[in-house]
C-alpha cells in the first residue's frame, strides 16, 4: 500500500500542514510594530477608499480582504492590475489609499501600475514576503512584511503557508479598524441585510426572548440556596429576583456565585436580595435584537431581563437567543 493511502499518513501528513501554517501567522505577531500603526492611521483618516490590488492567489486574498473590510465598516475596492492598466484605473482617486499584494514585490502587472498610483499622490502601502529590496517595497510608503518560515507545500511552489499570513494580516488590519470606527451590530445589521444573522438581528427581542416558564425567577426573601438551585435548572447562567408585585428588582448570574464562593461566604446564611445586583440593566419587548446585542457586547453581559413599561418581567433572552437559533442553554459550569 502507497504510504500517502495509509490513513495515518494522511491524518499526520493534514496536521503537519496546520501546524506550519500556524506558525506562519505566528511568526507575524513580533512584526505587528509602528508600520502597521501607521496604516491604520492613514486608512483611517482618509477621506477616500482602500483600494486593494494583486494578481493570482495573492489577488483571491486580496478579494477576501476586501469583502471583510466592507463588511465591518472600511469602504474598500478590489481592483485588479491587467484591469487597470485598461482603464479601471480610473476608479481611483487622490484621496484613496492604495495596497498591493505580493509577496515577491516582483509582481509585474502589479509593480507597473505603482508609478501612476505615486502621481495620484495616493499613499502605497505593500503586503510582501521581501521587505527589503523589492520593486514594490521600494515604491511603497508603508511595508508590511508578511514573510514566513515555510511553504506548507512540500515542493515550496504552491502559496499555502505565504497566503493564509496575508489574510491573517488583512484580518488584523480589518477588526482594528472595526474598532477604532467603533463599529456595533447596529451598523452590523445596516449592511448586512440578508444572511441568517441579518435576520436574527432584524428582529424585535418579543419574537425570540424565552417567557413563561421558561423564565427561570424567585422572590425577594428567598435563600440563596434555593436561588442556586434556580439557576442550575434555568440553564441560562442567571436568575431574575422579583418583588411582590412582580416587578424585576435584580438579578443573580454565576459569576455572584462564584464570588461567593471565592470568598467563602456562607450561602445557607443570605437571602436572593442580600446578593443580587439590583435595578439590573434590562429590555423592552419592541426592542430590536441589534439593540440588545449592541447593549450586551457593551455592558459585558449575556443575559437581559425584558421587561414592559412598568418595570414587569415579560421575558428573558440570553446571548445566545440572539446569535442562535434561540435553543441555546448555557452550562451552569460556564462563566456567564
Amino acid at each position: 500500500m502507497n504510504s500517502h493511502d495509509n490513513p495515518l499518513m494522511i491524518i499526520e501528513e493534514a496536521r503537519k500542514v496546520l501546524k506550519i501554517e500556524a506558525e506562519g501567522i505566528q511568526s507575524l505577531i513580533e512584526r505587528v510594530d509602528h508600520d502597521f500603526e501607521e496604516m491604520v492611521k492613514r486608512i483611517y483618516r482618509s477621506p477616500g477608499r482602500l483600494i486593494v490590488s494583486g494578481i493570482g492567489k495573492s489577488g483571491i486574498v486580496g478579494r477576501k480582504i476586501v469583502a471583510t473590510l466592507n463588511s465591518t465598516g472600511t469602504r474598500s475596492l478590489f481592483l485588479h492590475p491587467v484591469e487597470a492598466m485598461h482603464g479601471d484605473l480610473g476608479q481611483v482617486g487622490p484621496d484613496d489609499i492604495f495596497l498591493a499584494l505580493s509577496y515577491s514585490g516582483e509582481t509585474d502587472e502589479l509593480n507597473i501600475l505603482l508609478p501612476s498610483i505615486r502621481r495620484m499622490g495616493c499613499t502605497i502601502i505593500a503586503f510582501t514576503g521581501q521587505p527589503k529590496g523589492s520593486t514594490l517595497a521600494q515604491s511603497s510608503d508603508i511595508i508590511i512584511n508578511v514573510s514566513v518560515p515555510k511553504e506548507a507545500c512540500p515542493l515550496g511552489l504552491a502559496p499555502t503557508t505565504s497566503t493564509t499570513a496575508m489574510l491573517a494580516m488583512g484580518d488584523a488590519l480589518a477588526v482594528v479598524l472595526l474598532n477604532k470606527h467603533h463599529f456595533n451590530a447596529s451598523d452590523f445589521k445596516k449592511i448586512h441585510p440578508g444572511g441568517h444573522l441579518g435576520q436574527r438581528l432584524s428582529g424585535r427581542i418579543g419574537d425570540i426572548m424565552l417567557t413563561g416558564q421558561q423564565i427561570p425567577t424567585v422572590s425577594m426573601g428567598t435563600q440563596m440556596i434555593d436561588a442556586i438551585r434556580g439557576i442550575d435548572e434555568g440553564g441560562l447562567g442567571a436568575i431574575l429576583v422579583t418583588s411582590k408585585d412582580l416587578r424585576l428588582a435584580g438579578i443573580i448570574t454565576d459569576g455572584d456565585i462564584r464570588r461567593m464562593l471565592v470568598n467563602k461566604t456562607n450561602v445557607d446564611n443570605y437571602l436572593a436580595d442580600e446578593i443580587m445586583t439590583p435595578k439590573p440593566q434590562s429590555i423592552r419587548p419592541e426592542t430590536p435584537a441589534y439593540d440588545a446585542l449592541y447593549l450586551m457586547e457593551s455592558s459585558q453581559i449575556t443575559v437581559l431581563p425584558v421587561v414592559d413599561e412598568n418595570g414587569k418581567i415579560q421575558g428573558v433572552v440570553h446571548l445566545h437567543n440572539i446569535l442562535g437559533k434561540g435553543q441555546f442553554r448555557f452550562s451552569p459550569e460556564k462563566p456567564e
